[in-house]
């Protein structure tokens, strides 16, 4: 006899936002980067770390009281390398660290350019060291397609990108809805930013395989933002095509 499915976590109780049964998402203070959690049977997701030490063990503290049980936190999944996203993963220690294949290199010789963006945007100067000094590179990399069963969930890690970097990573969900964490690929809450790491004439096509992922049914998860739709996300395409267009 088969034992019985895991309760779903009370994602409202805890002031995390319910996005399907076993998916949830936080939107955090500062530079609303969105963090989430899939919450399988024996394992469990933590997407981004947070933008600091504390920021990351305060994520890793609430997925255990989320999760009950005595259960944790047991792989990391980092969208891409910038600081709001990275610097809190020295606080999963002993956690499966996933990233798209060639974010470790970037991280090695990144971490003072991380620190020093970290501090540019506002980060105590201490706090940033700290978290640069200890950062965690993923040990996983992912260079197509990598599926992480969770027990009564099954969770699909893509290499999305290169757009708003040049290693953007995409995890999806399935179920009813299906559901993508989209990385800042995807924003809502202002103009997708491109920085120096950006790689603009391959950014509709990232986006092309996040839609391909999902569907126009599924819900999509911005790096910062509210929730949106696939028709969304086909219009951020149009735009960055436009707004990136050679020749």
């Amino acid at each position: 006899m088969n034992a019985p499915a895991t309760p779903a976590p009370d994602w409202r109780a805890a002031g995390w936002e319910r996005l399907a049964p076993r998916v949830g998402r936080r939107r955090l203070p500062v530079w609303d980067c969105t963090a989430g959690l899939v919450a399988g049977d024996d394992a469990a997701l933590m997407i981004e770390a947070g933008s600091s030490l504390r920021e990351g063990a305060e994520l890793r503290a609430e997925a255990r009281r989320l999760l009950g049980g005595g259960r944790r936190v047991t792989h990391l999944a980092l969208t891409h390398p910038h600081f709001d996203h990275v610097l809190g993963a020295a606080a999963f220690a002993g956690v499966e660290v996933f990233g798209a294949a060639g974010v470790d290199a970037v991280l090695d010789r990144g971490r003072d350019e991380l620190r020093a963006d970290a501090v540019a945007h506002g980060l105590d100067g201490r706090a940033a060291a700290e978290a640069a000094d200890l950062l965690v590179r993923p040990r996983h990399l992912v260079g197509g397609e990598w599926t992480l069963d969770l027990g009564g969930v099954q969770v699909l890690l893509a290499n999305a990108g290169p757009g708003h970097t040049g290693h953007d990573l995409a995890v999806l969900v399935p179920g009813e809805p299906d559901v993508v964490f989209c990385g800042d690929l995807v924003e809502e809450s202002g103009e997708p930013q491109a920085g120096p790491d950006a790689v603009p004439g391959r950014w509709p096509a990232a986006l092309d395989r996040l839609l391909a992922l999902g569907g126009e049914d599924a819900v999509y998860v911005p790096g910062h933002g509210a929730v949106v739709d696939g028709a969304f996300v086909r219009a951020q395409r149009e735009e960055l095509a436009r707004r990136f267009a050679t020749g």
